[in-house]
């Protein structure tokens, strides 16, 4: 969902889609790097909010984890947007239960409701809360070092191409086939109870239990679990007073075999995520610690299976604040507000000092250039004349089109200063930073000059419109490989004046490479002009 959110904000944030006729003028407003980059932010807060039906959770999610660059305005957009989810959702989900939607049923992470429940909580009920969230580092740590080790074999079989993707997807659905059909016959069967509030065994494909080749008035305990969807299993698991629902070793039968598909599913050719997969971990942990620590514990297990999601999620994704107030809005319980802080606070630090969280990770294996909020230890003994590397490439205020051409064939800078030299001043001077998609639309319209000399900006604007220059498309702007010129051509010039960003960031050579590395950071900047001390 988040990712379906970031890829229609994408699309919108590009104009539209000319090839599925899906354009619009209004949409060019928004063809720049900033608005982009904020309207994908606001695409994967909508993704949560809808996911989970968690607004402000979406907001949250996209303030710790998707953006890496934050502003005030930025705020108000995601919060709107994930407020429109909201009603939308809200609005399809009364439509829905008038059973018009067939299987869609009530869309969206179905409620886990806990308010029945007095959280109450010792001295005792908090060692058994802190125990939890150690246990939910550990774990988290294990599952972040496996899949990082999974993650780099798929890798190896996905890069040899459709068959293999398809296969391995293959392998990974029979196994998990095997598992949900072949685990439950190792349970035994139990006595449906006297008090059951819904009807058992459960007829129909969602309830707490499930006949599975029992005898009538009997269920079992594991086939409650494999053949729910997630949704119904983990809301199962959350459900209270329902101590005795299962057997301890269905439950870690249970754990394992979700832990370790949850490893081997993640990666394939397939569209899943990780929080599903390791709620249900974590809740099913949760439960059998609940169900332990039941002799020195007041707390009810499903209480427990909510406050083991919560850790397990802390140790893997290592986000504190978006997923404490996803699980509040999920179970609609705001006495569960401190137990769920600590918990998460428990398990983050345990499993911060195994490795990084599962996104980070995956930003790394995949070669992605993410720079970190914080500057490097060893940054602070180095300047930033110290790691520019060269020869670099200028361009005169007024160049030749040749040497232009030659630089945007022969390097995949995105960016060129300028610098005014002798005789068109005094000194060398820097004019700005003229970035390579307005070089090549400047090149495109061929406005050149046999002569060097400097023309009037209001001269190249009456050529050119300000959308002529705005972002193009993924795969749509022009190419340097596009554009063809006559040797006459090569010898002509073009002033690149009016075209030219003359309010650059820059910083002198001998700053702190720490202090440049945190300022390229927190203004989200493409590019930033280190410039000699004296000239």
């Amino acid at each position: 969902m988040v990712h379906t959110g970031a890829c229609i904000a994408n699309l919108l944030g590009q104009g539209g889609s000319r090839k599925y006729h899906l354009t619009c003028n209004w949409l060019r407003y928004f063809k720049n790097d900033r608005d982009r980059r904020d309207l994908i932010t606001c695409g994967c807060a909508a993704g949560v909010a809808a996911a989970f039906r968690a607004p402000v959770g979406g907001v949250l999610f996209a303030l710790e984890e998707a953006a890496s660059w934050w502003r005030s305005a930025l705020l108000w957009r995601a919060f709107f947007t994930t407020a429109v989810v909201a009603v939308v959702l809200r609005t399809l989900i009364e439509f829905c239960r008038s059973g018009k939607c067939g299987l869609f049923g009530q869309g969206g992470l179905i409620m886990f409701d806990l308010s029945s429940t007095v959280a109450t909580y010792s001295s005792p009920d908090l060692l058994a809360i802190i125990l939890l969230g150690i246990i939910g580092g550990i774990f988290g740590g294990l599952f972040n070092f496996l899949l990082d080790k999974i993650l780099r074999v798929y890798s190896i079989i996905n890069e040899r191409g459709a068959p293999s993707k398809i296969l391995l997807t293959i392998i990974v659905s029979v196994i998990t086939s095997m598992c949900s059909y072949g685990l439950p016959w190792l349970a035994s069967c139990t006595q449906c109870p006297e008090d059951a509030v819904e009807q058992c065994p459960t007829v129909g494909r969602s309830g707490n239990y499930k006949n599975f080749q029992c005898p009538p008035g009997y269920y079992n305990g594991m086939a409650s679990l494999f053949f729910n969807t997630n949704d119904d299993a983990i809301r199962n698991l959350f459900s209270t007073g329902t101590a005795t629902e299962y057997h301890m070793s269905s439950l870690f039968i249970f754990f394992v075999a979700i832990y370790c598909l949850g490893l081997v599913t993640y990666g394939i050719a397939v569209p899943s995520g990780l929080f599903i997969p390791v709620i249900l971990a974590g809740a099913t942990y949760g439960r059998i610690v609940g169900t332990l620590l039941g002799s020195i514990s007041n707390l009810d297990p499903g209480l427990f299976a909510l406050l083991g999601a919560a850790s397990f999620l802390g140790g893997t994704m290592r986000m504190t604040v978006s997923v404490c107030v996803i699980l509040l809005e999920l179970t609609n319980d705001l006495q569960m507000l401190p137990l769920v802080m600590l918990v998460l606070l428990i398990s983050k630090t345990i499993a911060d000092n195994f490795n990084k969280g599962v996104y980070d990770q995956i930003v790394v294996m995949k070669g992605l250039p993410y720079m970190e909020a914080h500057a490097e230890p060893y940054m602070r003994h180095l300047v930033a004349g110290d790691v520019v590397s060269g020869p670099l490439i200028t361009f005169s205020g007024v160049e030749k089109v040749g040497d232009i051409v030659t630089a945007l064939r022969i390097t995949g800078h995105n960016g060129f200063p300028v610098v005014d030299e002798p005789p068109l001043t005094e000194v060398p001077e820097l004019v700005g930073l003229v970035i390579r998609s307005h070089l090549l639309v400047l090149l495109k319209g061929k406005m050149f000059m046999k002569e060097p000399v400097k023309m009037s900006g209001s001269f190249v604007m009456e050529r050119f419109g300000a959308f002529d220059f705005a972002k193009a498309g993924s795969g749509k702007g022009l190419k340097i490989e596009d554009l063809y010129f006559t040797d006459e051509e090569m010898q002509m010039y073009v002033d690149l004046h009016a075209i030219a960003n003359t309010s650059p960031y820059t910083v002198v050579e001998t700053m702190s490479l720490a202090k440049a590395a945190l300022l390229f950071r927190e203004l989200g900047l493409r590019h930033l002009l280190v410039v000699p001390k004296t000239p």
